[in-house]
């Protein structure tokens, strides 16, 4: 099949790389405003470049990837919907959510998949623990913790657009929670504190949060992110049943140091990128859209399923700013 990459950038150009190396995929098309980058790509993976989005469609692709900046990701996946074609695109759908519930509206109905792209759903260890839970080997829950850490803060310019910790970083939990427990979040209570970049204080963010979800069926997930874990890049999930407990991100290259006497574990080099960390989760989410643009199975991840995250983002955002538990509800009323 032809694949067609919209946006060169950092994980652009990975997801080029990832595509270039899978069977099932003969050729690839891509596009950047800066041709430079687009250039670049076709020389390293075989592609063949073009001047704009709309080239990549009359090049005959079967499908196409978006890692663009987010500005343009609702504008890009209209134009892949009213051509017909099968897309991938990275989160968010868009800036807001009110935009996301735009692009859902457009999108619904018309016979065209969409597949976002919230990689740990890939994710071997979060692949085990959604089939856990399933089975019923955990029991009813009662406890889940989802950890992201960063190893340092993004630049400047990156925060002042992210629209906060909870919009940007925050998701990845608060999707991660919803698909490996099949159960949706009720109620937030959410805090958060600067002990490091003046810069992201500046712009009205935080750089460290937590946040405690009351789920649907009472179980209550605990969700914890900070910009500053000098150690790595630490990605957990912890399950926490009725029957047993289980951890994903419990392995040798955990950037956590015990100082327990005689311990040895975590004794590996520790994870310092999400590119490191979700190497084989990224090639299995492109596998899976290429399986998608086959027509072999529904998109893993809709656009429907991204609000959903948003709503829990918006949330949060809601009530750390304002000291307050709030129910869902009142976000999607707001």
């Amino acid at each position: 099949m032809r694949i067609g990459i919209m946006g060169l950038g950092r994980i652009g150009a990975f997801h080029a790389e990832t595509l270039a190396g899978l069977d099932v995929v003969d050729s690839l098309v891509v596009t950047d405003p800066v041709a430079a980058a687009a250039a670049s790509a076709a020389e390293r993976f075989g592609a063949t470049a073009v001047g704009s989005p709309e080239a990549v469609f009359a090049a005959g692709v079967d499908g196409v990837v978006i890692a663009a900046a987010t500005d343009a990701h609702p504008e890009l996946i209209l134009a892949a919907v009213k051509a017909g074609v099968p897309v991938f695109c990275e989160k968010p759908v868009a800036r807001g959510v009110e935009e996301s519930l735009e692009v859902l509206r457009a999108v619904e109905g018309r016979g065209v998949e969409v597949h976002i792209g919230y990689n740990r759903r890939f994710d071997a260890g979060c692949v085990a623990a959604r089939r856990a839970v399933v089975s019923g080997e955990l029991g009813d829950l009662h406890t889940i913790r989802s950890t992201t850490l960063d190893p340092a803060p993004p630049p400047p310019a990156y925060v002042a657009v992210s629209g906060g910790i909870f919009r940007d970083c925050s998701v990845h939990d608060f999707d991660i929670v919803r698909w490996v427990t099949g159960r949706e979040v009720a109620e937030v209570y959410a805090t958060g504190g600067n002990r490091g970049a003046d810069y992201i204080r500046e712009a009205g963010d935080v750089d460290t949060a937590s946040a405690l979800l009351t789920l649907d069926d009472g179980a209550i997930a605990v969700i914890s992110n900070s910009r500053h874990n000098a150690r790595g890049y630490d990605v957990r999930l912890e399950l926490h049943g009725m029957k047993d407990s289980i951890a994903v991100g419990l392995e040798d290259k955990l950037p956590l140091r015990s100082v327990e006497p005689g311990a040895v574990f975590p004794g590996g080099t520790p994870h310092h990128f999400f590119m490191d960390r979700f190497t084989t989760a990224y090639r299995a989410e492109l596998t899976a859209f290429t399986e998608v643009v086959a027509g072999t199975r529904p998109s893993p991840c809709t656009v429907a399923d991204a609000i959903e995250a948003s709503w829990i983002a918006e949330a949060c955002t809601l009530s750390l700013r304002e000291h307050r538990p709030v129910r869902l509800d009142e976000v999607r009323k707001a």
